[in-house]
């Protein structure tokens, strides 16, 4: 290193020039930061840049005072300390606590060596004081047996106690139970055991009518109610004591049994009467054929009294007890007289028979029904057949401003049909007499309780602890008598059309009936109910819907006998234009109609309008006629256009286009393919929005949330669009068809432009310049223009202008000018050859007149030119009126180039392509 110092450093003290270093590394630092020029060193902490502290070995050091030593992590520690030092470090280390633990042990020798001569003595202290412990000892273990004695006796005489407690307070309850059953009995007016006999014979014949007439003859029956009320209570409460006595065998209990049971049974029994007795004096105020009326505030009376009895059920948890009650005493009284055998052939009486309904005459009276006209296309709602009488939002305003006279019921149309006319008696009875009796129920079962916990799944000895009159009473009878006495007319499916009218009626008593009900768990425990089950099951609609689809597809299949697309001059089916889908679209619009659909055979009458759909394209498979192969049509295009043979390779898939003109039979033939085809087509297009515009007008509501084809991954609206997309997979073969037919005869018109040079030539005296267009243009797209209707009266396409003009009209074009270039081409082939042949039959001798024939070519290959740029002008205004845009079509901007350029142009561009394929397939484009 001496090489590279300075040799001023040789002799200075500074011999590795640190102060220079210092001073160099100092600027360089100064000048980064100058420059925003960060060190490596500049991003560590603080506490990373500074040099390690050494701090000595000590009692303090985590790694020697650690419980387990570990060498690595304190070599580590030690990580800047050479081995060498580190061990002459532990040495000092270890001779520091060497003196360390001699200077203890010095400083507590002394007391360590006097510790023997301070024990002297201490042996016998130690004996003098175990002497009196032993007999403290023994005083102790008595003093304790005297106080587990004195314990004991003091538990003994507490259990005493606590059992005497429990017998004192058992038989204070034994005392409740008898004075409750004692008094009990004396509200009753029951015989107690001290006064007769105790055999039940006794209590059999005991007369409870003359008891309450006799003896609480002047008690009021509200009176009544509340005395049977309080001894509703002193029965719970006898029951509950009883039930806390129990816990236990008792004899007392045992033998009083008899006597709650007694009680029990004329408690009951009195309720019952006390509840039939104020339905009789209730009721019997509504029934004005009778001449009793009642005042309003006896009426609030009456049903006070019914609230107390149905409130005295509920506690008592006598539920049925009281739909027993109501069903005996005014539901099946009713049942019997209104539903019978002959109830829907019996004469209704024209006398109106007084009733609180309000009358439907006068300015008050609501809308007329919306079923008084002609029948609607589809029902109202997927469960209600037809609509009511009353309009529902006067309705409603009216029950509130008169809700003590006014009826809820909602009335069915009951022109010319029985059945609405008995459901109609009956929702007037139900309304008149049950409804606000279940309100009541359904209120005392809300206030005390019952409802809650009968919505929680709770139930007592097997029963739902709540009133369901509805589904008890007002259904269970009237269900049962309907499927009895007029089971055999209303469930006969023979006859479907006075099913489905029964079937509608009867969904819309059954709505009306759950609009009566006060609560919604009324209505889901009427539709549980076994009897409604029973009666849903009674609906023969299997047989019904097989009655329909035999109806209808007879009248389809009728139809669709003749296998042949011929339009019909009948208006009456429009926008069909054949019998055949008119009779398809009326079959799918009858299975949704009101008339014959039904809600519950949806998925059916669904299935049902898919295979219509499907039956009417393999009617449209047999009835279309055959057609040409794609294949034979692609290579046919390819012939006529390079004049080859079928079978050429080509990219573009086109009409045949025949040399010469067609025969009168070909004509024929496509002017019937045409008419089939645009026959075809209007009508799938006819039925293709007509039956979305059904999906989404009525069967998007009449179909259910989640159908049967939806629960198997397929939406509804998805199979609807499959099953019509296989109709209008149709079109698109049916306009190729049109279009090479149209083509055809557009290119037919063609041929006459073959003449143009022989016709000019002939007329080459003429000086006059061609001014206006072949007549062959405007027959180009004559027969389009017919088809489609346009600058006549009728056409067969005249039903698909708006959609399919334009698109079949650019195919046309295209197809046609294609064939124009080929001409072209072919002619201005036969002219350059025709030119090449005239200059090599020249002679030496026939230089007299050369240049005037040479001038009359010239003027005639100009006329014929300008003859052709007409003409493709002409043509492409022609295309122009129906729709074609020109400017964007490639294939005409080659027609205009080829027409405008010279007819013995040495070259020919790649537009001429189709005179190289005659040539390649060794066709001469002269036999054209």
């Amino acid at each position: 290193m001496a090489a590279f110092r300075s040799p001023d450093a040789l002799g200075s003290r500074d011999p590795f020039e640190l102060d220079r270093l210092a001073e160099e590394l100092a600027a360089r630092e100064s000048s980064n930061r100058l420059n925003g020029v960060g060190t490596a060193d500049d991003d560590l902490p603080p506490e990373a840049r500074s040099l390690p502290v050494y701090v000595p070995l000590s009692h303090v050091d985590p790694y020697l005072s650690a419980e387990t030593f570990d060498v690595e992590q304190f070599l580590l520690s030690r990580a800047y300390t050479s081995l060498p030092d580190l061990r002459t470090e532990l040495r000092d280390y270890l001779a520091a606590l060497k003196e360390e633990l001699v200077k203890l042990i010095n400083d507590d020798y002394e007391a360590f060596i006097s510790l023997s001569t301070d024990l002297r003595g201490e042996g016998t202290r130690l004996e003098s004081m175990k002497r009196p412990l032993a007999d403290l000892k023994a005083r102790v273990l008595e003093a304790r047996k005297t106080l587990q004695v004195i314990q004991d006796e003091i538990k003994e005489k507490l259990d005493r106690r606590a059992v005497i407690r429990e017998e004192k307070a058992f038989l204070h309850l034994l005392l409740k139970i008898s004075e409750s059953i004692t008094r009990l009995e004396s509200l009753l007016l029951i015989t107690s055991p001290e006064d007769g006999e105790k055999d039940s014979a006794t209590i059999g014949t005991m007369q409870i009518p003359s008891r309450m007439d006799g003896e609480v003859e002047d008690r009021t029956r509200g009176n009544r109610a509340k005395h049977i009320a309080r001894v509703a209570a002193e029965f719970t409460q006898l029951l509950y004591h009883v039930h806390r006595a129990q816990t236990e065998p008792c004899a007392f209990i045992d033998e009083s049994q008899w006597r709650i049971d007694r009680i029990k049974s004329t408690l009951s029994s009195d309720l019952d009467h006390l509840f039939a007795t104020t339905l009789h004096a209730l009721l019997g105020s509504k029934d004005h054929s009778k001449g009793t009326k009642v005042s309003e505030i006896e009426k609030s009376k009456l049903y006070a009294d019914i609230t107390e009895c149905l409130r005295t059920y509920d506690v008592l948890g006598l539920w049925r007890d009281a739909e027993d009650v109501l069903r005996r005493e005014v539901v099946r009284e009713f049942v019997k007289k209104t539903i019978y055998p002959g109830a829907l052939t019996a004469p209704h009486s024209p006398i109106v028979p007084h009733t609180p309904i309000p009358s439907r005459g006068g300015a008050t009276s609501p809308a007329p029904p919306m079923t008084a006209s002609l029948p609607p296309r589809t029902p109202y709602t997927p469960f209600t057949a037809f609509a009511s009488k009353q309009n529902p939002f006067e309705f409603a305003l009216r029950a509130d401003s008169h809700s003590n006279t006014s009826s809820f019921a909602h009335i069915l149309d009951e022109t010319d049909d029985t059945l609405a006319a008995l459901y109609n008696t009956v929702l007037r009875f139900i309304d008149r007499d049950m409804r606000r009796i279940m309100e009541i129920a359904e209120a005392v079962c809300v206030k005390s309780g019952s409802r809650a916990a009968a919505g929680k799944g709770e139930k007592r000895d097997g029963e739902e602890p709540v009133f369901e009159i509805m589904a008890n009473v007002v259904w269970s009878e009237i269900g049962r008598a309907l499927m009895d006495e007029l089971g055999s007319v209303i469930f006969a499916a023979g006859k479907p059309d006075e099913f489905r009218k029964h079937h509608e009626t009867t969904q819309a008593f059954a709505r009306a009936l759950e609009f009566l009900a006060p609560s919604v768990q009324s209505v889901e425990a009427m539709r549980t109910h076994i009897v409604y089950t029973s009666f849903d099951r009674r609906w023969q609609l299997p047989v019904y819907f097989q009655l329909r689809w035999k109806e209808i597809v007879t009248k389809l299949e009728a139809s669709l006998v003749m296998i042949k697309l011929e339009r019909s001059s009948s208006k009456a089916i429009a926008p069909f234009v054949t019998p055949q889908a008119a009779a398809c679209w009326d079959a799918l619009r009858a299975c949704w109609s009101a008339e014959i659909y039904i809600p519950q055979l949806s998925s059916r009458f669904w299935r049902f309008t898919l295979q219509i759909l499907s039956r009417y394209r393999t009617w449209l498979d047999k009835s279309l006629p055959p057609f040409e192969p794609n294949a034979k049509v692609a290579a046919a295009v390819a012939a006529e256009r390079i004049g080859g043979p079928a079978g050429s390779p080509t990219t573009r898939s086109a009409t045949p286009i025949p040399a010469e003109a067609a025969s009168a039979e070909s004509i024929a033939a496509d002017d019937l393919l045409l008419h089939q085809c645009a026959t075809a087509i209007t009508d799938i297009k006819a039925m293709e929005t007509q039956v979305m515009k059904l999906w989404r007008e009525e069967l998007v509501a009449m179909l259910p949330e989640s159908s049967p084809s939806e629960e198997q991954g397929v939406i509804p609206e998805e199979a609807l669009k499959h099953a019509v997309s296989k109709l209008t997979s149709l079109v698109p073969t049916l306009l190729n068809q049109i279009v090479a037919i149209l083509s055809r005869r557009g290119c037919d018109a063609l041929l006459s432009m073959r003449s143009i040079p022989s016709q000019f030539r002939a007329m080459s005296s003429s000086k006059r310049m061609p001014t206006e267009p072949s007549y062959f243009v405007s027959l180009i797209f004559k027969h389009t223009k017919a088809f489609f209707a346009i600058q006549t009266v009728d056409g067969p396409g005249s039903a698909l202008k708006d959609v399919f003009l334009n698109p079949v009209a650019e195919e046309v074009f295209e197809l046609v000018a294609q064939r124009y270039i080929y001409f072209l081409s072919a002619m201005k082939k036969t002219e350059e050859s025709l030119r090449r042949l005239k200059k090599g039959k020249k002679s030496a001798y026939s230089l007299f007149g050369s240049s005037s024939r040479e001038d009359e070519g010239r003027a005639d290959e100009e006329k014929i030119r300008t003859q052709m740029v007409l003409d493709v002008d002409a043509f492409g205004r022609e295309a122009e009126s129906l729709g074609v845009s020109i400017e964007e079509n490639a294939t005409y901007r080659n027609l205009v180039e080829m027409a405008r350029s010279s007819l013995t142009d040495g070259e020919f561009p790649d537009l001429l392509a189709p005179a190289a394929c005659c040539h390649h397939c060794d066709i001469d484009p002269m036999t054209l």
